[in-house]
């Protein structure tokens, strides 16, 4: 495939300035969902790097930004975070396919250890160090949003404890469940109120929630909303209250049952939330109309396709995202996988090129 891309007229900054005030832009903007993974391979970075050493993470990061035209902002965090960061273990990535840290001992394996279980002081917890490190390069060097990631209680329990541990609590002792899920709320409020004691809340665009641990393929609709929801509700209220005015969120997996819950959030003005291919861009921009709307090539496909096949569905994600009237951007459905080929990677962006441009 012949890649040949028009020369854009704004940069990524001005994009999300124009994405949070509801002004015209020049063309879909793109987040690439690379962090961690293929912005390492692609730089040659160990993917372990791209974890534990801020320096090389944030280079790394910037530079494919940069190179892809994305709008990504540098940030490192992993699905997992919760059961380090309560002190329990994990295992840096290493081999050819492990693409983050991989926990190794939860500290919650029983229901007398939620009775002992507390929060940590957030500024000393786990990889929360490291994170902030990439915080800090990131103003350093003048981006005028940062990106930090806290998770729902009820993913943060699943990470602490195996998500497996909760489903079946949530049956068996549902007491127990709401007991953790408010020892470990704290911890996902204190991340946020950090990064806006150090950066500013006007300056912050967090990722708040974690939904892997919710989708309809692990719990059911009715759990969904006895045991995500009330909490979720509560984090965005007090995230808001700090001033915070935009939330992201990555609605992760099949969530198509759960969409009326998701619905009744605060994302702020606008909020800008991220889908897997699974939930259809039109059926999303019909639950969240004033919402940006980001999504949703199916990463499998950005892997294994074909640069003809990549394209094309780029092309239907982004004919359907630019009716979308909260706006826009295109995405893969999920974290970019770390060694999709570039060839694939260029063939999204050569359909931005051809389709993605407001006249």
């Amino acid at each position: 495939m012949k890649i040949n891309l028009r020369k854009d007229r704004m940069n990524a900054w001005e994009r999300w300035a124009a994405l949070l005030s509801r002004k015209p832009l020049d063309r879909v903007p793109v987040f690439g969902f690379h962090m961690g993974g293929f912005s390492s391979v692609y730089t040659g970075l160990s993917i372990a790097d791209s974890y534990n050493n801020p320096q090389k993470a944030f280079e790394s990061m910037d530079r494919v930004n940069k190179e892809f035209g994305w709008q990504d902002m540098p940030m490192i965090g992993y699905a997992a975070m919760g059961a380090w960061e309560f002190g329990g273990d994990i295992k840096w990535p290493s081999g050819e396919y492990a693409g983050a840290p991989m926990v190794t001992r939860k500290p919650v394996q029983s229901y007398e250890d939620v009775d002992n279980i507390k929060a940590p002081d957030v500024k000393k917890a786990g990889i929360i160090p490291l994170v902030m490190e990439v915080s800090k390069l990131c103003a350093a060097a003048g981006h005028p949003l940062i990106m930090t990631t806290t998770l729902s209680p009820w993913s943060l329990c699943g990470n602490i404890a195996g998500i497996d541990t909760m489903c079946k609590w949530s049956l068996k002792k549902p007491d127990v469940v709401h007991k953790f899920l408010e020892k470990a709320y704290p911890f996902s409020v204190d991340i946020i109120r950090y990064w806006v004691e150090t950066f500013g809340a006007q300056r912050l665009l967090p990722w708040v929630g974690g939904s892997a641990a919710a989708t309809n393929d692990l719990i059911s609709p009715k759990q969904f909303e006895e045991f995500n929801l009330p909490y979720l509700k509560r984090l965005y209220a007090e995230v808001h209250k700090m001033g915070v005015k935009h939330i992201f969120i990555h609605i992760c997996g099949e969530q198509n049952l759960n969409l009326p819950h998701w619905a009744q959030l605060d994302y702020g003005d606008p909020g800008v939330l991220t889908f897997g291919h699974e939930v259809d861009i039109e059926t999303a921009a019909r639950y969240f109309p004033k919402h940006v709307i980001v999504g949703n090539v199916e990463p499998a496909m950005i892997q294994e396709g074909t640069q003809e096949q990549v394209y094309e569905l780029s092309r239907k994600c982004i004919e359907k995202g630019r009716k979308c009237p909260g706006g826009f951007m295109l995405a893969p459905g999920c974290g970019l996988p770390p060694r999709a080929p570039v060839d694939n990677i260029r063939a999204m962006m050569q359909a931005v090129s051809d389709h993605g441009w407001y006249e």
